[in-house]
């Protein structure tokens, strides 16, 4: 499957004449697009939400865009918890969904109402004692141990993952938190990251679902909803197949109706925190060629860099690039495409084969909507790019400006290294 970008290259020549690479773009048109497939995949759930991962794209203008599908806000911050509340979501829109929570985090959750997701057995007390008692609504987050594995294989190791209770800690959790107060729960799981297949949600399920009647069963506790958390992926690759959600949607429903609906769990909600398929594919990094290097490889150096997209130097991740006006142009020169930092790994690409890359060309990075623009730092004193709205009307707003040296250096209080500089 050939990758487009969701720009055009004269719209992308106007773009920047407005806005300087490097910049994060989103596209309003696909957000909204997805987000209602979400929806009507899981309509059959009258209880259904999901709660977006604000980690992945922590931006107030695209929570906006998903709070008019009624979605909600999945935070593991006190920052995150600050910033879904400013947005004017309420407290059964956020989840939080935190581990080795510093108490005054539980203190802002439960002071707006948010449904805490407990990460430990030990944080029961722990919350206890930093908020005075148990919330009615408690949730707690399952790790079965082992591997998580499907037809095609082993898909993650939640046995080596640091979250979660254990099964036999769920158990004896629930019935603490109902002897402490708690009137109803949640089971939140994450067993594998960036699935590609629409096999993994409605296998989640499944497990989960059994897992409920159990619970309820021999603890008597009273649960209302079970959260899927994220884990549904995005084709980064061409040779990729998307995850249909509408598939994924009709397997979760069909679990459901043979675990829960006999079991007399037909009321159930299904919770989703979907970040990197919600936004991912729905957002780009554009940079220019600025430097060509001719050594013992072939390099093209562009004015982004790892700050802007940590995943390939950090992962090794592949993301699709474009050279915008050259979509017919063979892909016949070898590249690796680089970053300004000094590190080595600071690399978008190694080995790419791409159309010959003349300095002035415009790159767009594809799919890096979710957990791009939010990992960035500033490693050599470099500054986070802008983000940017290109709206369903065809045009484009600014969403947050790029940083500036002066945002730099804003928390150094003894000095004032601006002094003397005059335009930062």
């Amino acid at each position: 499957m050939k990758k487009e970008p969701f720009v055009s290259y004269e719209q992308l020549k106007e773009i920047v004449k407005e806005y300087p690479t490097p910049f994060h773009l989103y596209d309003e048109k696909g957000i909204r697009e997805n987000a209602k497939a979400v929806k009507e995949a899981f309509a059959w759930n009258k209880g259904f939400r999901e709660y977006f991962a604000v980690k992945a794209t922590p931006n107030p203008f695209i929570l906006n865009i998903l709070k008019e599908y009624d979605c909600g806000c999945d935070c593991a911050s006190l920052t995150e918890l600050m910033l879904a509340d400013s947005q004017g979501f309420d407290g059964e829109h956020i989840m939080f969904s935190s581990n080795d929570t510093p108490a005054e985090e539980f203190v802002f959750a439960d002071k707006i109402g948010a449904i805490i997701n407990l990460d430990d057995f030990t944080h029961i007390d722990f919350l206890e004692n930093a908020i005075g008692k148990i919330p009615e609504t408690i949730s707690c987050r399952y790790n079965p141990g082992g591997v998580f594995q499907m037809s095609n294989g082993i898909m993650d190791n939640p046995g080596d993952a640091k979250y979660g209770f254990t099964t036999e800690q769920l158990f004896e959790g629930f019935k603490v938190l109902k002897e402490k107060g708690a009137k109803y729960f949640g089971i939140h799981a994450f067993l594998a990251s960036n699935t590609v297949t629409n096999e993994y949600y409605p296998k989640l399920a499944r497990q989960l679902f059994e897992l409920a009647v159990q619970l309820q069963k021999e603890t008597g506790c009273d649960i209302k909803f079970i959260n899927l958390s994220g884990g549904v992926g995005v084709a980064y690759t061409p040779e990729q197949e998307p995850n249909d959600i509408r598939a994924i949607g009709e397997g979760v429903r069909k679990a459901y109706e043979e675990v829960l609906t006999p079991a007399g769990m037909g009321d159930v909600a299904i919770y989703t925190e979907m970040g990197r398929f919600m936004l991912a594919p729905y957002g780009c990094l554009v940079t220019t060629a600025i430097h060509e290097k001719h050594t013992h490889k072939e390099y093209i150096g562009v004015d982004a860099c790892a700050v802007n997209l940590m995943r390939p130097a950090m992962y090794g991740a592949y993301h699709h690039i474009s050279v915008m006006g050259k979509d017919n142009s063979v892909c016949d020169h070898k590249y690796d495409v680089t970053g300004s930092l000094c590190e080595n790994n600071d690399k978008f690409a190694v080995d790419r084969m791409l159309p010959k890359i003349d300095m002035g060309d415009i790159l767009v990075i594809h799919d890096a909507g979710a957990h791009g623009f939010s990992m960035g730092y500033n490693y050599n004193g470099k500054l986070k790019s802008a983000e940017v709205l290109l709206r369903e009307d065809g045009y484009t707003q600014l969403i947050r400006r790029a940083e500036t040296p002066r945002d730099y250096f804003a928390t150094f209080d003894c000095f004032d290294i601006l002094k003397d500089m005059k335009n930062l």
